[in-house]
């Protein structure tokens, strides 16, 4: 196929020529009606390239095929048999992609270190959770995904379950087996899905971990705006093989998807597929000898601790992405949190994540020499000054098996039944009728149906009181716990 083309771009640049003028959304006509205190800000690009699909980029009845042709494109860049762009973000197609493979009351095998969508998407459809507990590192309180051995015994205990949800790679840039998981899950005759939401680079360097369709994944989910260059709520699913229809999976996203699909994120995806086909070897290998000088002049500073290949020679994890920097702070006397909020406000330089325990960075082909000196300089900085920043409550970290919560009521029974908000100290030996995610990740620590235990409250509250941020809970103080009302 001709990479050089770029349907999506081409047809909004025809558009431009034609000179359109649209009477339908948007209001604002290409940037006509914007405000310029708005436009001054934002640039008047971005409102003339906000185009309706139908009667913009392409004709009424979409004859032109202008989003299917990029789709094809897509597909063949990173060895899938289809691909489907979606302009919600892998939280939404996440759901699809699991309403695909189960319906309500039918089981499907999740990865429980699993983004709060996926605990979203059991809830919406109804579907009977079989958590598969991720392999959970104690010295670095860190979950790593599961490995087939795991999910070939939940399968045997659960023979009717539809499939398999895989995480990887984690938001810490750990990876999963794939392949293995792959051929436990197709000996049972179902599909596994991977949830790739960190992985949209992988099909486009051999020194990067296997990519899920290569090898074997039947449907791969991809957040091209976490490690790819289009914008934010850029997602793709691809797709191979039988297990799982694309008829089925395009009426699922129909139900779920939006109407009104943003053809700046349709433009990007394209404009991004192109230039990884055309220069994604050059640009990663690039980022790649970038990580590893960063990387290696960062374990040169003392009260840190940088993760990298030894966690697989470890056996936490079967491949690590060298494009994470992950580095644990807490010799430092501060957790991630305070690290990240002290290089914010002195260095100007946002983490890409952090938690109790350490902070993360992702390198892409975006960056360049001054950036990575950035990064170093500004990590430097908070090593030589980590005695002046004000100590807080320490977090109660709970020991691995209590964060595995015994599910007493299916998740959407519980998020939709009768609940009642009861004080923290009474929250105990209760069921949740809401999702607990810290943030970030993002991960839930509980999900509804899940019985609250004595330590989970106490990680969670003494976590408030060091400033985690639970965005939703009912009550984000966590004063008070909402839970399955009594009969």
């Amino acid at each position: 196929m001709d990479h050089s083309r770029v349907p999506v771009l081409e047809a909004l640049q025809e558009f431009r020529r034609r000179g359109d003028v649209v009477y339908g959304p948007p209001g604002h006509k290409q940037g006509r009606g914007a405000d310029p205190r708005v436009a001054d800000i934002l640039g008047l690009d971005v409102f003339r390239s906000d185009v309706l699909s139908l009667n913009g980029l392409d004709d009424r009845r979409q004859s032109q095929g202008v989003l299917e042709q990029a789709q094809e494109l897509m597909a063949d860049a990173v060895g899938a048999d289809q691909a489907f762009f979606s302009t919600c973000g892998s939280s939404l197609s996440v759901k699809t992609a699991m309403l695909a493979v189960a319906g309500p009351g039918e089981k499907l095998l999740l990865s429980r270190n699993a983004h709060k969508s996926v605990i979203a998407a059991v809830i919406i459809n109804g579907v009977e959770p079989v958590w598969v507990h991720p392999k959970f590192d104690g010295e670095r309180h860190m979950a790593h995904p599961p490995e087939a051995d795991d999910v070939r015994d939940r399968l045997r205990e659960h023979p009717d379950a539809k499939g398999m949800l895989l995480i990887t790679p984690t938001d810490w840039g750990t990876c999963a087996d794939v392949r293995a998981v792959a051929d436990v899950c197709h000996a049972a005759d179902v599909p596994l899905i991977v949830d790739e939401a960190w992985g949209a680079h992988l099909p486009f360097h051999s020194g990067l971990p296997v990519w899920g369709m290569d090898a074997g994944a039947d449907l791969v989910v991809t957040s091209v705006h976490k490690m790819g260059g289009a914008i934010e709520q850029s997602s793709v699913f691809h797709l191979q093989g039988d297990r799982v229809s694309p008829t089925v999976l395009k009426q699922r996203e129909d139900l779920l998807g939006t109407t009104s699909a943003s053809s700046l994120v349709y433009a990007t995806l394209d404009g991004w597929r192109r230039q990884m086909v055309e220069q994604g070897h050059d640009l990663l290998d690039a980022a790649l000898h970038r990580a590893e000088r960063v990387r290696a002049q960062l374990r040169e500073l003392p009260g840190l601790r940088v993760m990298g290949g030894e966690i697989i020679d470890e056996g936490l994890a079967a491949e690590f992405d060298p494009l994470k920097i992950v580095v644990d702070v807490r010799g430092l006397g501060i957790s991630g949190m305070q690290a990240t909020e002290w290089l914010r406000t002195n260095c100007h330089i946002d983490m890409g994540g952090s938690d109790t325990c350490r902070i993360t960075a992702s390198i892409t082909h975006s960056d360049d020499e001054q950036t990575e000196k950035l990064l170093v300089e500004s990590v430097r900085s908070l090593v030589e000054r980590a005695d002046g920043i004000e100590r807080r409550p320490a977090v109660h970290l709970p020991e691995p098996r209590a964060l595995e919560l015994e599910q007493a009521v299916l998740p959407r029974d519980a998020f939709f039944g009768p609940a009642e908000q009861v004080p923290a100290e009474r929250a105990v030996g209760r069921i949740a009728a809401e999702t607990l995610s810290p943030y970030p990740p993002g991960v839930p620590v509980v999900a509804p149906g899940e019985v609250i235990t004595a330590e989970i409250v106490d990680y969670l509250r003494s976590g408030i009181a060091h400033g985690f941020l639970v965005p939703d809970a009912a009550d984000s103080s966590l004063d008070t716990f909402r839970v399955v009302a009594r009969p």
